[in-house]
């Protein structure tokens, strides 16, 4: 899980109150912004070729998937160099292709809960950066510190219980994938993103300089991605994660 690995790498690095990159939020945010616009672009990408060819689409989704991986490691590395030119390009097509692999939860979203749940994510989502930007700047090292170590216990254990769920599913499906057990993992999930959210902004600053922005935009991109998939999740789980209930 690429966003783990992103966050704790954060969280590690920002040890001091002291600012490496006083302006790197700033000049992060147009490019969260525009990953963001790439990834509803690949959703809507993703559920056309669902609608024209659904024999295509799950080979597709594979290849994509497993690249994306590749690819993200790759614009990491490249953007934590400073190398914003050749990053760039590498963020914007890892952010199209995410979205793409996302659009088989938003159709199943949409075909279990209505089109209204995808919306709602969007918007608490759309909040929650909102609300995060004002109150995560101001936060306190003492705070700030400890939610980021709490934050990042909290994916680990996060981790952990998603790969239960992964392993039991193929012996109990229906006690692992519905019902208590998967409402609980996207409760926890969307807690721990709105806690992300608030210490993105707090380390930012303290771990990446101001050349680094598309690092930062990277990392922030990731927490808003998984957030807004974990409220999907949720919305499904109370829906019973069935069929539409009119």
């Amino acid at each position: 899980m690429p966003a783990s690995s992103n966050f704790q790498q954060a969280i590690r690095e920002a040890q001091s109150s002291a600012l490496v990159g006083p302006n790197v939020v700033n000049k992060a945010l147009p490019y969260v912004g525009g990953g963001m616009v790439l990834t509803a672009a690949g959703v809507l990408g993703g559920l056309s070729l669902m609608a024209a060819n659904a024999a295509l689409f799950m080979p597709l989704f594979w290849v994509a998937l497993i690249g994306n991986f590749i690819l993200f490691f790759v614009a990491q590395n490249v953007a934590n160099k400073g190398d914003n030119a050749t990053a760039l390009p590498l963020m914007a097509a890892y952010s199209l292709i995410t979205g793409f692999t996302l659009s088989g939860i938003v159709g199943y979203a949409v075909a279990s809960a209505g089109i209204g749940a995808v919306g709602t994510a969007a918007l608490a989502t759309g909040i929650t950066f909102v609300v995060a930007s004002v109150m995560g700047r101001r936060m306190s090292d003492n705070v700030g510190q400890a939610l980021s170590g709490v934050v990042g216990l909290g994916i680990l254990g996060l981790v952990i219980a998603m790969f239960v769920q992964i392993i039991g599913s193929f012996f109990a499906p229906g006690m692992f994938t519905t019902g208590g057990f998967e409402l609980a993992i996207a409760g926890f999930g969307t807690v721990l993103f709105v806690g992300a959210a608030f210490v993105d902004f707090y380390t930012m600053p303290r771990t990446y300089r101001d050349d680094q922005y598309l690092a930062g935009a990277l990392g922030m991109y990731l927490t808003y991605i998984n957030l807004f998939i974990f409220i999907l999740r949720l919305i499904i789980a109370l829906q019973g994660g069935g069929g539409r209930r009119d």
